[in-house]
């Protein structure tokens, strides 16, 4: 199986959505609360649980408490591997709260990884560069592209064209 296609998504979405055996799951929670509810039809599901925040000092003692950090970040790599390794092709959906920074970096990730199509690439602009930064240290080899800003107005203004 190969990785296909990625998506993110808001947790709203993402709880709303039925299941698919063809779709695994990142689903990113803030410590301390409660797991997404997600359908049981999804292939797999890695449950995982950061801040979305920037330390604001990189000379803090690491590791900081409910920080993205490297650990996490294998954790997921090795769920995309696994996914990626396997015999047939498979969508992965990303979400996090409001599907906005701590997704998109997941996504943009197992994009690069895996050579797979990011749905709505051109919305990731604010993923979050900390998550981003822990994936290439890791990966090195890997280029991780953050989209700007523009790449998002430009595709509003060409929908609102047609």
């Amino acid at each position: 199986m190969t990785i296909s296609k990625v998506f993110f998504a808001s947790r709203g979405l993402a709880e709303s959505l039925p299941g698919c055996p063809f779709t695994a799951v990142v689903s990113i929670t803030d410590p301390g609360m409660p797991d997404a509810i997600l359908a049981p039809q999804f292939q797999s599901i890695l449950r995982i649980s950061f801040y979305d925040a920037v330390p604001a000092d990189e000379f803090l003692p690491s590791p900081i408490p409910g920080m993205f950090d490297h650990e996490m970040a294998h954790t997921i790599g090795d769920f995309v591997e696994a996914l990626h390794s396997a015999e047939e092709d498979v969508s992965v959906m990303v979400h996090c709260e409001y599907g906005v920074s701590r997704s998109t970096a997941v996504a943009l990730f197992i994009e690069a990884h895996c050579a797979a199509t990011l749905k709505a690439r051109e919305f990731a602009y604010e993923a979050n560069h900390w998550v981003v930064d822990r994936f290439q240290q890791i990966y090195p080899d890997l280029s991780i592209d953050i989209p700007p800003q523009s790449a998002a107005h430009e595709r509003r203004e060409l929908a609102r064209s047609v």
